[in-house]
């Protein structure tokens, strides 16, 4: 049986689909997994003749992914060469591995991306547009969304082909005993960016306090709490949420609601003061 190679056809549609829908039916449930399905959709179609295979290879994708799409490119483009060589009847290759990859990589790529492209190239381009648009002037609108638009484009693309070059030459690389190192760090490194904008980015804080006859305060939790463990409840709130995601299998939108449910009997209770004055 021949080897099945996927067209260039197939490969710039792959592309397109990335590059005009990584949002697609963005949600906080799914985010970017939608528009990862769209990308694959014109590969997996070009691999398989049968309706089942693509149903199953399919399935692959419609697991939680989000990540930088600029850089994030690059993931799709891999595993548009893995699947290439899942469909060529490599065995190392399945579902889990294109999975771990995916999972591993998302996190540092997001992390990367998101310095790289959202707090360095925007600000500089926005930066150098304002500068035009003194008097109002339309150059600097025009500059941005033309310079901004080929840089996303060409910079996507020439990622995704990179990905889909590696995908396709590295598969016996990332599926043997330096892959599987290779997973684990990335997974390591995605787990370290995760808990680093957890504690960036979340901050859980107690105003329960005790106070005497006078209505002072001569005991106040919060500052209890930091002077043993600070942002205790903050690392208690993160690891009850990746519980009963992890553990409990329950989804994002159900998390949030609880959430919810908890701030407000918190509020209640006196436990949470949301600093709101009516």
């Amino acid at each position: 049986m021949a080897e099945k190679k996927l067209s260039k056809k197939a490969l710039s549609k792959s592309f397109h689909n990335w590059y005009y829908g990584n949002l697609t039916c963005f949600s906080q449930e799914h985010m970017q997994t939608f528009g990862y399905l769209c990308s694959m959709l014109p590969l997996v179609d070009e691999l398989y003749d049968d309706e089942d295979k693509k149903a199953e290879s399919m399935e692959t994708y419609r697991a939680f992914f989000n990540t930088e799409p600029q850089l994030g490119a690059i993931i799709v483009g891999v595993t548009a060469g893995l699947e290439e060589a899942r469909a060529n009847g490599n065995k190392e290759v399945d579902s889990e591995t294109i999975n771990g990859l995916r999972a591993g990589l998302m996190g540092p790529i997001a992390g990367i991306g998101d310095s790289l492209v959202v707090g360095t190239v925007i600000p500089i381009l926005l930066g150098i547009a304002m500068g035009m648009s003194n008097g109002g002037s339309p150059m600097g609108a025009l500059f941005y969304i033309i310079v901004w638009n080929l840089f996303a484009y060409f910079g996507m693309k020439f990622l995704y082909n990179k990905g889909y070059q590696m995908g396709t030459k590295a598969v016996e690389f990332l599926v043997g005993d330096i892959g599987m190192a290779i997973r684990e760090a990335v997974t390591t490194l995605g787990g370290i960016v995760i808990g680093a904008v957890s504690a960036t980015w979340v901050s859980v804080k107690t105003s329960f306090h005790l106070t005497n006859a006078s209505g002072e305060a001569y005991m106040v939790l919060q500052d209890k709490l930091d002077g043993v463990f600070p942002g205790v409840l903050t690392a208690i709130f993160v690891i009850f949420c990746w519980w009963l995601m992890a553990k409990k299998q329950l989804s994002p939108i159900k998390v949030m609601l609880l959430l919810v449910v908890i701030a407000f009997i918190g509020v209640l209770v006196g436990f949470f003061n949301p600093g709101l004055s009516y």
